[in-house]
């Protein structure tokens, strides 16, 4: 993502091309033009925002500073995701979403050093479960009309599709003499995913079908990965459907907040 002249692709393209939707987009090129000003160069300041980056990507994972680093691993990953538009795709716009409404749920986890340490506490445990059920409401819209728009095409009733997306480069790791070996699975395949997609936001919000629905959304997108190699999409994704949904089937001895149709641990 450097500028003109260095990196795969310029990133200066590809932020010329998004003022011309709005210059109030998120960019990376916001920070060169700061840094330039007080006489940083463009590869140190991509350095130091990717640093920042993993930094506060870290500082997530262990719960320091949880707020101050959701925020920040949010707007830099949104940054970076709209510079790169010519190679980012799914996972990057999935990671956005999780790192936004990671951004507004209450924090710090009761797991987190925050908590531990800073005897940090929830002022509104109540915010989760509103959260949460925004999450759960927005992945329902995502895999409904996902799952409408595959079965309105061909594609997907035939197998084409599925076909098409293991000969593409890069990914396609199975190798063909495979994939014709086994191309009469490929019509069951791909109406089995627009069954799965179409059918979420009915199965996956009824008590009695969640957990199994959920386990077939995982295996789907654990299945995609390890067959077409986009094991971080697969993650994403896997990690998105059990935070919306996983909670209300695990029960353990922690209080609760009661949430229909589901409880959500604290």
């Amino acid at each position: 993502l450097a500028g003109t002249g260095h990196g795969l692709i310029s990133r200066n393209l590809g932020e010329t091309i998004l003022s011309l939707e709005s210059c109030l987009v998120p960019r990376l090129g916001w920070f060169v033009t700061l840094g330039t000003r007080i006489g940083l160069h463009e590869e140190t300041v991509l350095s130091v925002a990717w640093i920042c980056l993993l930094g506060s990507g870290c500082g997530l994972l262990m719960g320091i500073a949880s707020r101050f680093s959701a925020i920040l691993a949010w707007f830099l990953h949104l940054c970076a995701a709209k510079s790169g538009g010519f190679v980012s795709y799914g996972v990057d716009n999935f990671t956005t979403i999780g790192l936004f409404y990671l951004m507004l749920s209450p924090l710090p986890d009761r797991y987190s050093v925050d908590w531990r340490l800073r005897k940090s506490r929830l002022n509104d445990p109540q915010l989760l479960g509103f959260w949460l059920r925004l999450l759960q409401l927005h992945l329902c819209i995502i895999y409904f009309f996902s799952g409408l728009t595959k079965c309105l095409g061909s594609g997907w009733w035939n197998g084409s599709n599925i076909w098409r997306a293991l000969i593409r480069p890069p990914f396609n790791i199975i190798d063909p003499e495979i994939l014709v070996r086994w191309k009469y699975l490929f019509p069951v395949a791909g109406i089995s995913i627009c069954l799965l997609e179409i059918g979420y936001p009915f199965f996956i919000w009824n008590s009695k079908t969640r957990k199994i629905w959920l386990i077939f959304i995982c295996g789907m997108h654990a299945g995609i990965g390890l067959a077409m190699g986009m094991y971080l999409f697969a993650l994403i994704m896997i990690i998105l459907n059990v935070t919306a949904f996983g909670p209300g089937l695990i029960r353990t001895e922690h209080a609760r907040i009661s949430l229909r149709p589901q409880e959500v641990i604290l």
